[in-house]
């Protein structure tokens, strides 16, 4: 049986301008091509976990304006149930992304109703609680959660955590998450503390992989299999997704299976759409098959 995702976090529309160079401060570059398509981690990761295989619910909210049509179409084509998406009154969360000719992006997000995320209702948390797996961010208001993530934790839910954007995390959420997923900027803005409170430690590592640190305290690496990179917007929602949705395989072959799926989403534009199927991914480490996990 597949297994049962809900993420709860942000929806965004992405405005994307590609460019030969990002520009610096004060200077204007002339761009070679703009498009317009669904993301927020929050939904990225839902339609990557989906796309993995997994059963994924969202909670989220969307404004009133003519993008929330597009981003409710987006997240059920992408295999996510939305029954509990929300509504609130004005704009959809919007996504400024600017990709130069390296594939490496500079993104600024308007919240929108994504800040409108507060108190979450009682179907949305029973929603949790019936769940396998919560998968959070923090592209929504805190509160919200550390109330998902304690609700989750008392029902025995696993409660995956990507902190991004940075911020410092309080105790009562850190105590009630199992998974923990930064990059290497992340955990130095975290700090070892931070860190060292939760069992499973997963650190992306860009083109170099992933590493998993356990509640024993060995790391156990994954590395990227060589892809041609294009864009990289949305690579670690694809990776966040698919190890949430895999983790019920161990951690070895989850972590794994997530750093082939961020690599394939380098190799296509976009966000939500950059994301793997779990053929796809089948199909990279059949190519690529690297060393056995070392252990589950």
């Amino acid at each position: 049986m597949s297994p049962r995702v809900t993420v709860l976090g942000s929806v965004n529309i992405d405005l994307v301008t590609t460019t030969p160079t990002r520009p610096a401060g004060g200077e204007t570059v002339l761009g070679t091509g703009f498009t317009t398509g669904p993301g927020g981690k929050g939904g990225n990761q839902a339609i990557a976990a989906a796309r993995a295989g997994a059963r994924v619910a969202f909670l989220g909210a969307v404004g009133t304006d003519a993008f929330a049509p597009q981003l409710r179409d987006a997240l059920e084509a992408g295999g996510v149930d939305v029954t509990l998406l929300r509504e609130a009154s004005g704009p959809s969360g919007v996504a400024a992304i600017t990709v130069d000719a390296g594939g490496e992006n500079s993104i600024v997000v308007v919240p929108g109703a994504n800040a409108a995320m507060e108190a979450l209702t009682d179907e949305e948390l029973d929603r949790i609680a019936g769940s396998d797996v919560l998968l959070c961010q923090l592209e929504i208001p805190l509160p919200t959660v550390t109330a998902g993530a304690a609700n989750a934790h008392a029902a025995g839910v696993t409660v995956f955590l990507n902190p991004s954007p940075a911020q410092q995390l309080p105790d009562a959420l850190l105590d009630n998450v199992d998974v923990l997923i930064v990059n290497e900027t992340e955990a130095v803005q975290l700090g070892d503390a931070a860190l060292a409170r939760v069992p499973h430690l997963i650190t992306t590592l860009g083109g170099h992989g992933a590493r998993w640190r356990g509640p024993d305290g060995a790391a156990v690496p994954a590395a990227a299999p060589a892809v041609a990179v294009a864009d990289t917007t949305g690579a670690g929602d694809a990776f966040a997704g698919t190890l949430a949705a895999c983790w019920h395989l161990g951690p070895a072959t989850a972590l794994r299976r997530a750093v082939a799926a961020g690599a394939l989403a380098t190799t296509r534009p976009g966000a939500a759409a950059s994301s793997p199927t779990a053929a796809e991914v089948d199909d990279l480490l059949a190519r690529h098959p690297g060393p056995n996990p070392a252990r589950q």
